[in-house]
């Protein structure tokens, strides 16, 4: 019988002192590996096992082998307030992305100002540009988005509120979705079957702070929506993906549901690749990206949803006034800035070379971005100055800087590859987003679509769990 947790965080201190404590004594947890490896095998919570660069002799099945998915043994603390904040915003972001995506004017003067420091972004914005003189009409807009958040809860604080802070707006190839869901449901059956004994040295853990997650079939769903809007009911959806894809189950999990429709024939173009200069080794890559852009069929995400992903459009909607261009109410808009923190160019403009000063004398404080997706690019600490003294004027306007967000560290058990880690780890939070529109622009679809949790330790810089860098886990609201 589980009991009702009724008290929830309200400050950095009551968050701090919620959260249970869970053991750093691996020792004692080894019961706990079979049952959990044995319960992500047969509920399909899975990944492919890294490719060897040789094969040993009658052993070809190592290259199609599978491995358990690194996961945390037990769920992460989130504070619940913020949680159902961010939850309840989502819905206005995927608006908001639409909305920037749709003003040609804005998107322009944004990405112009990043000149020719990016090549990559670069071509995707000429190619944007080629289609809008196309006039190109599209039977449906499809959104999968995700927004990153990090919990800002400094120690020092005690008295103000715990705050979710926006890493980032993701537009393309948002991951992870299906085998998130699972995790949830994963951790509810430990719970249930081990109370966590042996785990958990202080606190409680209970059923009604662990939150239902609809991943798993959101994304799913809002593909098939587009797809009805292209109106041939014998189209196909095409996924496409990065070769040698170690997270082809979570792809799958999307597959089989779109299956479970009836559904035969090209229609949509979903992408899980495209957002790297490494997914474009040829020009025949870039070919096919715009073979689909002149096409009828429905990208996810288009070009100019692609371009509003980007780094700098994130900086300049944290600008003065510049959520408002597109978010008329004042409350709504106050509720999006809210989950801002700051954000500069680091261009040659006055704020641009301010923020360039700063970075060069307190490198601590911040993170330097690219226009990248997919973890690895980002440069921290110490590595600012270098990075940054390495770079010419025009080089450094392809870069933003962000101040960076102080989440505190929680004592942990990592999953990976069949071994228990101890660690101290700090948790990403993503909300997923599904928007769809039809030809004329009118809203089908706008809602959240579940949400993800990254956990990492706190001394690994970058998150990506298919980079190598973090695990998969469910939130615990405290």
């Amino acid at each position: 019988m589980f009991r009702q947790i009724d008290k929830f965080a309200k400050t950095n201190g009551e968050f701090l002192s919620l959260r249970p404590r869970y053991t750093q004594d691996v020792k004692e947890l080894r019961a706990c590996v079979d049952m959990a490896v044995d319960w992500e095998a047969t509920h399909g919570l899975l990944m492919q096992a890294p490719k060897l660069s040789h094969v040993v002799n009658n052993a070809d099945w190592l290259q199609t082998a599978v491995v358990p998915a690194p996961v945390s043994l037990a769920p992460s603390p989130i504070p619940r307030a913020e949680f159902e904040k961010v939850v309840a915003l989502q819905p206005v972001l995927n608006l908001l992305f639409d909305s920037v995506a749709r003003d040609h004017d804005f998107l322009v003067s944004t990405l112009e100002s990043l000149g020719t420091a990016d090549e990559f972004t670069s071509r995707i914005f000429s190619m944007y540009m080629k289609q809008y003189e196309m006039r190109m009409e599209k039977p449906a807009v499809v959104g999968i988005h995700r927004s990153d958040y990090l919990i800002h809860a400094p120690a020092n604080e005690p008295d103000a509120s715990p705050q979710a802070k926006q890493v980032e707006f993701n537009t393309i190839a948002s991951s992870f979705a299906s085998l998130s869901a699972i995790v949830g449901d994963f951790h509810r059956f430990m719970l249930e079957r081990t109370g966590f004994q042996g785990l958990l040295k202080e606190g409680q853990v209970e059923m009604n702070q662990l939150p239902e997650n609809e991943s798993l079939t959101s994304i799913g769903d809002g593909i098939a929506v587009g797809f009805e809007l292209y109106g041939t009911p014998s189209a196909v959806v095409a996924m496409i993906i990065q070769p040698d894809e170690r997270n082809v189950y979570d792809q799958r999990w999307i597959e089989e549901g779109l299956w479970k429709r009836g559904d035969t024939e090209i229609a949509v173009a979903y992408y899980r690749a495209g957002y790297a200069p490494t997914d474009f080794p040829t020009e025949k890559e870039w070919e096919g990206r715009w073979l689909v852009e002149k096409s009828r069929a429905i990208p996810i995400p288009n070009l100019a949803y692609h371009l509003a992903g980007c780094k700098k459009i994130q900086q300049v909607l944290a600008q003065p006034g510049v959520v408002e261009r597109f978010v008329s109410d004042e409350e709504t808009a106050r509720r999006v800035r809210e989950c801002f923190v700051g954000l500069h160019p680091l261009d040659n403009s006055e704020e641009g070379q301010q923020a360039y000063e700063m970075a060069l004398k307190f490198p601590a404080n911040y993170v330097a971005k690219p226009q990248r997706e997919g973890g690895g690019y980002n440069s921290y600490g110490e590595d600012i100055p270098k990075l940054l003294s390495g770079m010419s004027v025009e080089e450094r306007r392809g870069y933003i800087l962000m101040e960076l967000i102080q989440a505190p560290g929680f004592d942990s058990i990592l999953l990976r590859n069949g071994q228990l880690v101890p660690a101290e780890v700090v948790s990403e939070l993503g909300i997923y987003g599904i928007w769809v529109s039809n030809s004329k622009g009118d809203i089908v679809v706008n809602r959240h679509g579940g949400h993800l949790l990254r956990t990492k330790a706190s001394n690994v810089r970058e998150g990506g769990v298919a980079a190598g860098f973090a695990v998969i886990d469910s939130p615990l609201l405290v």
